[in-house]
């Protein structure tokens, strides 16, 4: 008995917690926002990390340029490399089975125009195995995503606030704010979907703003300080977690108080040692 191919399959009933043997696809992603489903999105840096949420059902992970800050020791996502991104994102293909991995496009990566994010989106196509890349920007980025798209790697696109353009915007701020800013935003966000990417990250937009640029697309938005309306939600995993230190964004919410727990963790170990009751007999070989 022939096996049907993969385009035969039936789409999961849900993209969250799923349990088909086989990885999300963009079709799913359209097929939810058909049927109004929300869902979530996490980042994901590490093979053991990544398997956790896959297990946990997430149906997307995005390997985030986001690495700079929480995982890389940079000040900001612009350093993060090629090589880095790549080798990552290979670390969390390999720590799942059924999540669609998305990866980011770094800085420098793709702003030459669109056969320099060609060559690098099949980098991580190829080398790392990812099912999808990220890249900001909206009409600035549009021929990139029409060339990616057109060369059969699925994009996701960001606007609003876009981190790789940190320099440029002074800082982290809202975006969107104002008629003419909003407008901008709404046509940045068609030009992406008109180019053919298959979702839009909209970090940092007004919470009426997003919810109107919702209504106008037929691909799925994902918010970041983007309010409830959006299609789905995404947050960095250390900044859920409670990992990083220091304050965290308004739109972080805190799941967990990691840092906290795995601190305590260190210093029991550490105290069991200098006090010389670890290891007992238990965890000692005869």
């Amino acid at each position: 008995m022939t096996q049907p191919s993969p385009a035969q399959k039936p789409v999961p009933k849900s993209l969250y917690g799923g349990t088909s043997s086989r990885r999300v696809t963009v079709r799913d992603i359209a097929a939810a926002k058909e049927r109004g489903e929300k869902w979530p999105m996490l980042t994901a840096y590490d093979a053991m990390t990544a398997s956790v949420f896959d297990e946990a059902g997430i149906p997307v992970l995005l390997v985030g340029d986001s690495m700079g800050n929480c995982h890389l020791g940079y000040e900001s996502t612009v350093p993060v490399t090629m090589d880095e991104i790549t080798f990552l994102s290979a670390a969390v293909v390999r720590g799942t089975k059924r999540s669609l991995v998305v990866a980011d496009l770094p800085f420098g990566s793709y702003q030459e125009g669109p056969v320099q994010a060609l060559r690098n989106a099949t980098r991580l196509v190829k080398e790392a195995g990812v099912g999808a890349v990220k890249l900001e920007g909206g009409e600035r980025s549009a021929d990139q995503v029409e060339l990616l798209v057109s060369s059969g790697i699925p994009v996701m696109a960001h606007v609003g606030l876009t981190p790789q353009s940190v320099h440029a915007f002074g800082g982290y701020p809202v975006q969107g704010r104002g008629e003419e800013a909003a407008q901008q935003l709404l046509r940045d966000a068609k030009s992406v979907q008109d180019a053919g990417a298959f979702a839009v990250v909209l970090e940092a937009v007004p919470a009426e703003l997003a919810a109107e640029v919702t209504r106008s697309l037929h691909i799925p938005t994902v918010g970041i300080g983007a309010g409830l309306e959006c299609d789905a939600q995404v947050l960095v995993w250390t900044d859920m977690a409670g990992m990083n230190a220091g304050r965290v964004p308004k739109f972080v919410k805190k799941y967990l108080e990691m840092r906290e727990l795995l601190g305590g963790a260190a210093k029991a170990f550490a105290e069991e040692v200098v006090g010389g009751t670890f290891p007992t007999p238990e965890h000692t070989f005869r």
